[in-house]
């Protein structure tokens, strides 16, 4: 299956919302649900880069692009976003859980969360959580996830990585937790008779600012040098979005899919259905993760 941005049907008179929309596959999905027409909430943690943003682009076919200032490392931010989705505009058509970081030295959220399973789950959990009432019938959520969630485990005995933190285990464990979050949502709007869709996506191998962001931060040549020789395994901002945009836009996307390259090793290429890790098809994990995510939402 070859599935480009051409065949994105027209987004005329529908709203989505892009976490992380500043650049890399945030800006490329807006840039794609723009051009057919689309509003564009582009959603970042301060005005200034979200601002910036909408800078960047050139809607078409009637589309538009809003900044919205939303940090997803702090919950109030979050609920504050939220409340002017709902008061501006009163319904959703597309949230797109996209923003992330990875692999960062061990930080703490505002709540005082370890850094990556605030920003990458639990910030987008509760955005979920708040805007789910106002996603119209048709409506869908996307989860961007990694492959690194094939190699994650979620410490139920350490979310938080208080007792041991290794920075590349956290990201999996967010990544995974986001698949679950994917499916264990698709459960409930089943359950519920809801006509909103819940999938997960994943870009493979692309170049955005989290590979040096990530380098930067925890100060390795080793990895600088690792991320060098793997560059040719690399593909686009723009490539790596197909997953997501797929998975918000394609008819055929399935409740509760996975999508990502279908190349080798879903390192590059274009969209196709990928195998979900086997430790997020735990239902009762999945049902355990969002209880505890509640909870520390709600704390």
């Amino acid at each position: 299956m070859t599935w480009t941005c051409d065949a994105i049907p027209d987004q005329r008179g529908r709203t989505a919302l892009i976490t992380g929309a500043n650049s890399g596959l945030g800006l490329e999905t807006a840039r794609a649900l723009a051009a057919k027409g689309a509003r564009v909430v582009m959603a970042c943690r301060n005005q200034s880069k979200a601002e910036a943003a909408c800078q960047k682009l050139t809607p078409g076919n009637g589309g538009e692009l809003i900044p919205l200032e939303l940090d997803l490392a702090d919950l109030a931010s979050v609920r504050r976003g939220a409340m002017e989705v709902d008061e501006r505009w009163g319904g959703l058509d597309l949230l797109i859980n996209n923003a992330g970081v990875m692999a960062p030295p061990r930080q703490l959220s505002a709540q005082g969360f370890e850094l990556q399973f605030a920003v990458n789950h639990l910030g987008h959990f509760a955005l979920t959580q708040q805007l789910l009432p106002l996603l119209r019938p048709g409506g869908r959520v996307v989860h961007v996830s990694s492959g690194a969630s094939y190699f994650g485990r979620i410490a139920f005995d350490d979310l938080q990585g208080e007792q041991r933190y290794d920075a590349w285990a956290a990201y999996a464990q967010s990544k995974l937790a986001n698949v679950m979050t994917a499916l264990e949502l698709q459960r409930q709007l089943n359950a519920q008779g809801a006509a909103v869709l819940s999938i997960a996506a994943h870009p493979g191998l692309a170049r955005t600012n989290l590979q040096p962001t990530s380098v930067a931060a925890r100060g390795s040549r080793v990895e600088a040098l690792a991320y060098r020789l793997m560059d040719p395994l690399f593909q686009s901002a723009a490539m790596g979005a197909l997953p997501q945009l797929f998975s918000a836009t394609a008819p055929d996307a399935e409740p509760g899919g996975f999508y990502g390259p279908g190349g080798l090793g879903n390192l590059k290429g274009y969209p196709k259905a990928c195998r979900i890790a086997p430790a997020a098809l735990d239902a009762a994990a999945c049902n355990q993760l969002w209880e505890v995510s509640e909870e520390l939402c709600n704390a």
